[in-house]
């Protein structure tokens, strides 16, 4: 099967590359199920700490906060505070994350379409991992 035009190939010894660590990392984050979440969740409109916490749910508050300051950090998301009594705070996508939130909903989306065919492979895979071996 060819590569489509756009992907690019990667170096002979990805590994060892300085880039392809740089994104290994950056992939390894992005593809962290709460980052997904949170940027999902923020694709609509800019949300407070407690509405994310709430509609995310199953989150802790110090995994929200880690995930919210790494995105921040990244320049995916931005953090209003509003001067009142408590004080409010918002998170906002950048034009950045909301770049990042396309393919993030496109793979979500593959998901959903392949999922049947997934649990059928995965069904098939486990019948064939209890059967003993000759």
């Amino acid at each position: 099967m060819a590569m489509p035009a756009f992907v690019r190939p990667l170096p002979g010894a990805p590994g060892n590359e300085p880039d392809c660590r740089k994104v290994n990392e950056i992939l390894g984050h992005m593809g962290d199920k709460w980052t997904v979440l949170v940027i999902a969740t923020l694709t609509v409109q800019p949300r407070r700490f407690n509405e994310l916490k709430r509609l995310i749910g199953g989150i802790s508050q110090q995994m929200l906060t880690r995930t919210l300051k790494g995105l921040e950090r990244d320049g995916l998301v931005t953090r209003k505070v509003y001067p009142t009594v408590p004080p409010q705070v918002e998170y906002a996508l950048t034009d950045l994350g909301h770049s990042l939130a396309v393919p993030l909903i496109q793979v979500g989306t593959w998901v959903l379409d392949h999922m049947s065919e997934i649990d059928a492979h995965r069904a098939s895979y486990d019948e064939g991992a209890r059967r003993p071996l000759r």
